[in-house]
């Protein structure tokens, strides 16, 4: 029922693949990178602006720090904007400037961490891996009525979660549980 909602109901998002064609890595990656701590109307054209000047992670992993750090003024939180930049040059030296579909192995990369990577693994790859952020977190609190708080909770809702995840569309399942709670199962009245 979720992905036939979210068929219907998808965000047009400037880093999401078109529906039936396969998402970029690089593109997922930014985007979430980007996306910590802060919102989607947000990064809009933060993002536009990356692509536009690195269109692939080699691009990117070749400018300077100091370029990357005054494109990302405004976006706060400048580790991030370090760790993009650390990640980039890891990608291209140790896996030839293509993303792995392997969680252990996005997970190794700078500034990747448990969220990041299995996003970029369900969403870039359809890897049967459950993408929990706080959207998520506060959709399987309310499904199943789980009233501990955080960040006590954490735990069973990543579980909850991924024993959600199906084995095909993963991606679109991930996508569809952040746009659930972004958008109807929001933190102040609720619709879900």
């Amino acid at each position: 029922m979720l992905l036939a909602w979210y068929d219907r109901h998808r965000r047009d998002l400037p880093w999401r693949a078109a529906p039936g064609e396969r998402a970029d890595p690089y593109r997922v990656w930014l985007s979430e990178i980007m996306l910590q701590q802060t919102t989607v109307p947000a990064v809009g054209p933060y993002f536009a602006r990356f692509v536009a000047r690195w269109p692939d992670v080699s691009a990117l992993a070749a400018a300077p720090l100091d370029d990357i750090l005054h494109q990302w003024q405004g976006l706060g939180y400048y580790a991030r904007a370090r760790n993009l930049h650390a990640c980039a040059g890891a990608v291209v030296a140790r896996h030839g400037g293509r993303f792995p579909d392997d969680i252990a192995a996005l997970r190794a990369l700078p500034g990747i961490g448990d969220y990041t990577a299995n996003a970029i693994a369900a969403i870039a790859f359809d890897r049967k891996a459950a993408a929990v952020d706080g959207n998520v977190e506060r959709v399987m609190a309310r499904v199943y009525a789980v009233t501990a708080p955080l960040p006590a909770a954490k735990p069973r809702l990543r579980r909850l979660a991924a024993g959600l995840v199906p084995e095909q569309r993963a991606g679109d399942f991930a996508q569809a549980l952040m746009d659930l709670g972004a958008t109807l199962c929001t933190p102040r009245k609720p619709r879900c």
